[in-house]
């Protein structure tokens, strides 16, 4: 059996005999301690899901210790503004042995059944509304194909008649 949980902002899944960190939670070590925001508990393929949640649903757990994560490095930086700030953050957690789920009566992920048990009495038939002629559909204007620049042969036999005579003349 698996539970899925949420505590500190943050979403958990679990199951009996799992150590997890989690964020900081106020307890001293050996403490049992209960979470009670279930939002989904599961078995195979029976499962039940809550809307947000299981109602009666409990996780359990165990604080094994209490600690802080490695260092990371933090810097701010922008360049050419002569901005430089540095300095680091351990962020404080809680590891937890989880020791036991109860799964609550929780309804499973399904339709709601309100919907479909509404009176007929109350259905009245309504008069099919008149339809508007539909909106014509302009046609996409393709862009017309480029057209090559005319070449202007007068130019360039002038030039080639220029030259020859350059060549005859030297």
């Amino acid at each position: 059996m698996y539970a899925v949980f949420r505590s500190g902002g943050k979403q958990y899944r679990a199951a009996k005999g799992d150590v997890l960190r989690l964020e900081k939670i106020e307890a001293d070590e050996g403490a049992t301690i209960k979470f009670d925001e279930v939002l989904l508990v599961g078995e195979g393929s029976d499962i039940k899901v809550g809307s947000p949640l299981l109602s009666g649903s409990t996780v359990s757990g165990k604080v094994v210790r209490q600690g802080k994560t490695r260092k990371v490095p933090v810097v701010k930086f922008k360049r050419r503004q002569n901005y430089l700030r540095q300095g680091s953050h351990r962020q404080f957690f809680t590891e937890v042995e989880i020791t036991g789920i109860t799964g609550g009566s929780g309804k499973a992920a399904a339709p709601k059944k309100d919907a479909d048990e509404k009176p007929e009495a109350k259905k009245v038939a309504k008069k099919p509304a008149a339809k508007k002629p539909a909106a014509k559909k302009k046609a996409a204007k393709k862009p017309a194909a480029k057209k090559k620049a005319a070449k202007k042969p007068a130019a360039k036999k002038k030039a080639a008649k220029k030259k020859a005579a350059k060549k005859s003349a030297d």
